[in-house]
């Protein structure tokens, strides 16, 4: 199961790098700021997390090398289990959990009926290509069965939200702790939804009644803000303090984890968009978005208990803070709060992911037999130059580029992922000049190389994509 959620979690990467650009062109172009329409288009990536995160998942599960197959089928079961719910129900909305849904069951369909064998007659939809048929066929009956059972879901947290108003301190906790914990089962909208816009009521001035924390907060109400003043710890300093954690804790690929990381926490900082830190460990460590979602409930609680409220028209980021602080009562003492909360933040996430070595980005296990680049080994050199046909030989003698899923390397061995490890000659493998095969299992096999397995990779790149 760690395994899994390791690469499922990995999966998500290529989707997040899309996530802080497209937060941050879509807030500062926004009317209340640069007011240019043109670039509210990258709106859409944000609009379509769901996709993302489906093809995403189809992608990072599937069984082969070559990805556009199982992206695109990835791709179809979002838009069938979209549409099939519409049709059944166009309130509901399953959001990241039915991209989750998606892309699990697209990865699974990929798997089991990529090498599937038709009669000559329907030849044109074997192999590769039947999975896309099969996708189709799997979630129209899903989208029905989740119009059956989601709808009961919805009400059930639209009903409990209700209650939370009359409830202090301690509602502020639980619905502060549930926007986070519900985030990948797509409810914390249904939540969201009643607590800004239709939580309270105030007549303003002009004797307009107006319901809704942020609608509330931003009419005057000066009772309005208690409910949703936490997120600003939570995103100007939580998230930041978690991905200054995930940086300090990696053990390798140091400066492309320090990228991300930077590029998801000034987003959140600015934005208040935090998927692109979350969906770097929500799955991989249920555990960390368990104490993220109870920390973000502690702040909320934490202000109300201090009298600070604060409210905002989009996200709470630097540009609300800064914008909405004379609507706010002590609005200032959030950045002392934050503070506290950035190091309990931190503290928190870089002992557990130390001490339960937790494989995040940086982190990631390899497939290991032995010492990855011994101190002999990295003094290995081939006996000859002739790197492409090298490559060329060693790539016969594993059984040819269709045998081949993933093909990596470290400083100094290739380590590729097979479908099946009894088709290596190893003995030919060696005539070659390399020093050494080892089959990890019926999978995995790596290929001593020496210092120049960095060369050998990529002219067998170049064969393995002709």
């Amino acid at each position: 199961m760690n395994g899994f959620l390791q690469k499922l979690g990995k999966s998500l990467l290529i989707p997040i790098v899309a996530l802080p650009i497209a937060g941050l062109l879509l807030r500062l172009t926004a009317p209340d700021l640069l007011d240019v329409p043109l670039f509210q288009a990258a709106g859409v990536i944000l609009a379509q997390m769901d996709a993302l995160i489906a093809i995403g998942i189809a992608m990072g599960l599937a069984n082969t090398r070559d990805k556009g197959i199982p992206a695109l089928t990835g791709f179809l079961a979002i838009i069938v289990l979209k549409e099939g719910l519409k049709i059944m129900d166009p309130e509901l909305n399953m959001s990241v959990f039915g991209g989750v849904i998606a892309g699990l069951i697209s990865a699974f369909i990929y798997n089991r009926f990529k090498d599937t064998k038709l009669p000559s007659m329907f030849a044109f939809f074997s192999g590769e290509k039947f999975p896309i048929t099969m996708i189709i066929f799997t979630m129209i009956p899903v989208a029905g069965f989740m119009s059956l059972i989601w709808p009961y879901a919805q009400m059930g947290i639209d009903s409990f939200s209700k209650t939370l108003m009359g409830l202090g301190a301690l509602g502020v906790f639980i619905f502060g702790f549930l926007n986070r914990f519900l985030l990948p089962f797509g409810l914390h909208h249904v939540l969201n939804t009643y607590a800004y816009f239709g939580l309270g009521e105030y007549e303003t001035a002009s004797g307009e009644v107006v319901n809704g924390e942020i609608t509330r907060f931003l009419s005057g109400d000066p009772n309005a803000g208690f409910f949703i003043g936490g997120f600003y710890v939570t995103m100007m300093f939580g998230i930041p303090a978690i991905a200054l954690a995930i940086t300090k804790t990696a053990k390798k690929r140091k400066q492309e984890t320090k990228t991300l990381m930077t590029s998801g926490a000034a987003t959140s900082f600015v934005t208040g968009i935090t998927e692109p830190i979350e969906f770097t460990f929500l799955f991989t460590s249920p555990l960390l978005y368990f104490i993220h979602s109870v920390y973000t409930g502690l702040a909320g609680a934490v202000l109300y208990m201090l009298h600070i409220r604060h409210g905002f028209s989009w996200g709470a980021g630097l540009i609300d803070y800064v914008v909405n602080l004379n609507l706010s009562d002590r609005g200032l003492l959030i950045i002392p709060v934050g503070l506290v909360f950035f190091a309990l933040y931190y503290f928190t996430f870089t002992t557990i992911i130390v001490k339960k070595d937790i494989k995040l980005i940086g982190r990631e296990d390899d497939i290991e037999f032995e010492a990855a680049a011994t101190a002999e080994e990295k003094e290995l050199s081939l006996s000859h130059s002739n790197h492409e046909y090298m490559a060329k030989k060693i790539l016969e003698n594993i059984g040819g580029k269709e045998n081949v899923v993933i093909n990596d390397h470290c400083m100094t061995r290739l380590r590729l992922e097979l479908k099946d490890t009894d088709k290596v000659n190893t003995e030919k493998i060696k005539q070659t000049g390399a020093h050494g095969v080892i089959k990890v299992d019926k999978k995995n096999v790596q290929i001593v190389i020496g210092s120049e397995a960095t060369i050998i990779k990529k002219e067998l790149d170049k064969f393995l994509d002709q």
